[in-house]
């Protein structure tokens, strides 16, 4: 139990973390051989970008977990918790019904894909498992979603404390939070 606990807290960070290291690594690798050894990595670039894009697509998931995806907060600041709460149970259906669009249509062309056998230019990858980044952050993106209203549920019917918050009450917080460390830390001098 233990285990999957930690999957479900880390497992978008893990792949975000390996992504951007190997985006930096290989684009580092580039940059030292261009400018110190005069010479070019033809795969470096290929790689770079084929992470990049599944680090947007696992990046979407992450964005859900945090509740940080882009959203306009002028409803949510018209109205009361569970006002916010219904809106915000609204939202992540339709984001869920996307999602689900998303992975059929992305799965069919990654499917595609890899049945024509297409590889990529330097490193002979199939292109459909680069193209499969789209399903998967969606499918990822789509479990995020479906915590995200279960809590919201439980919140309406008064079984869980779901806070919905606006940009603005989020700033409003890191700079009580500041004000405080900054407090504490006058005590001390």
């Amino acid at each position: 139990m233990r285990v999957v606990h930690w999957i479900d807290e880390h497992f978008e960070e893990v792949l975000l973390i390996i992504f951007s290291v190997i985006m930096v690594v290989t684009i580092a690798l580039q940059v030292f051989m261009r400018h110190v050894m005069s010479s070019s990595l033809s795969w470096s670039e290929e790689l770079a970008r084929y992470c990049f894009i599944w680090l947007v697509y696992i990046g979407i998931s992450y964005g859900v977990k945090k509740q940080r995806h882009i959203k306009v907060d002028v409803m949510l600041v018209l109205l009361k918790d569970k006002g916010k709460v219904v809106l915000n149970i609204i939202s992540n259906f339709i984001f869920l019904a996307f999602a689900i669009f998303v992975i059929i249509y992305g799965y069919d062309i990654s499917r595609q894909l890899l049945g024509w056998g297409q590889t990529s230019p330097a490193l002979h990858i199939p292109m459909g498992v680069v193209y499969l980044a789209t399903p998967v952050g969606m499918a990822l993106t789509s479990i995020r979603l479906i915590q995200q209203l279960i809590k919201q549920f439980k919140t309406l019917f008064g079984k869980d404390d779901f806070v919905v918050k606006t940009e603005h009450e989020i700033l409003l917080e890191k700079k009580e939070i500041q004000d405080q460390v900054e407090a504490a830390k006058n005590k001390m001098k």
